[in-house]
C-alpha cells in the first residue's frame, strides 16, 4: 500500500494516482517525498533500501544501499506480498555533525 503525503489515504501499490484526492503518487506518497528529501540533503551520500523480515523475493532482490542519484522508485514493481511493498528508504549520512 502507498500513502499519499498529502491526505494520507492509502492506495494499492499499483495506483499512480490517490484514491482520495488524486494525487500524483510518483510526486506526493510518503515515500516518493521522503526519496526527495534524501536527495536535496548534501550530508545524505547514499539511500538504504529496507524490507521486512518476510518481504518477497523481489523485494529483497533491491535491499542495499544506493548512491542517492541511483535509488529505485518504491513501491517495487513485481512484489508479490499479500499486503504489497513494504520497503522503506533509510538515509546513510556521510557526517553526523556539521
Amino acid at each position: 500500500m502507498q500513502t499519499c503525503s498529502l491526505c494520507y489515504a492509502q492506495s494499492p501499490d499499483s495506483a499512480l494516482t490517490c484514491v482520495s484526492c488524486q494525487a500524483d503518487l510518483t510526486e506526493y506518497s510518503t515515500t516518493a517525498v521522503a526519496l526527495k528529501r534524501f536527495k536535496a540533503n548534501p550530508r545524505i551520500r547514499y539511500v538504504r533500501i529496507a524490507v521486512a523480515g518476510d518481504a518477497c523475493p523481489e523485494c529483497q532482490r533491491y535491499q542495499r544501499a544506493y548512491p542517492k542519484d541511483q535509488v529505485p522508485a518504491l513501491p517495487i514493481e513485481g512484489c508479490s506480498h499479500e499486503y504489497g511493498c513494504r520497503c522503506f528508504y533509510e538515509p546513510i549520512l556521510d557526517e553526523m555533525f556539521p
